[in-house]
């Protein structure tokens, strides 16, 4: 498999950060969604949260990354069969997707620094708070990292319920190309 994009299919390294990417999403939502109703006694009531950010923060890292590899690597082009409509909301939707990846990512280190203290990364490293502390900022972090998560895991499921759609109706090869092959 090769590395770089060609004009009909994905190559090695964006289909890597898509699924890391994807799972680490999944993860993050279903440990987000489990760990808000821990008790203070709880054994994971600490280390949940710790094992949230910092998986969000690498996330982080993976999603510039992605962004970047993206910009050097045009992505192939549209399958013949797609209807402009189809381009055209694929477009869409990815962008949506980055857009609340980005969000839920931002609003998530907001909630987390709002007291002005740092977040460590599995104890590797230290990411700094760049507010200080400010009032009320984790209330309003945390409404637009709940609302931001929501939309991006239904929007996510769309994504591949529609994958989902050109591999078993369409029978096309717009699953396919994300698998490498």
């Amino acid at each position: 498999m090769q590395l770089r994009n060609t004009p009909s299919r994905y190559g090695g390294v964006a289909i890597v950060l898509h699924w890391l990417a994807a799972i680490a999403i999944v993860g993050l939502f279903a440990l987000g969604y489990w760990m808000v109703d821990l008790t203070y006694y709880h054994d994971w009531y600490k280390r949940a949260p710790d094992i949230h950010r910092s998986i969000g923060l690498l996330l982080f890292g993976v999603m510039l990354l992605r962004v970047v590899w993206r910009l050097a690597n045009p992505v192939p082009k549209p399958l013949p069969e797609h209807s402009r409509v189809e381009v055209l909301g694929a477009h869409a939707v990815h962008g949506l997707l980055y857009l609340l990846i980005f969000v839920a990512m931002v609003s998530g280190y907001l909630i987390s620094t709002a007291g002005g203290d740092p977040i460590s990364v599995f104890g590797w490293f230290d990411v700094p708070s760049v507010t200080g502390r400010v009032d009320r900022m984790e209330d309003l972090a945390g409404e637009v990292h709940y609302w931001a998560t929501w939309a991006l895991v239904i929007l996510a499921g769309l994504h591949g319920v529609a994958a989902l759609k050109h591999h078993m109706v369409d029978r096309d090869n717009t699953l396919r190309r994300m698998f490498g092959r």
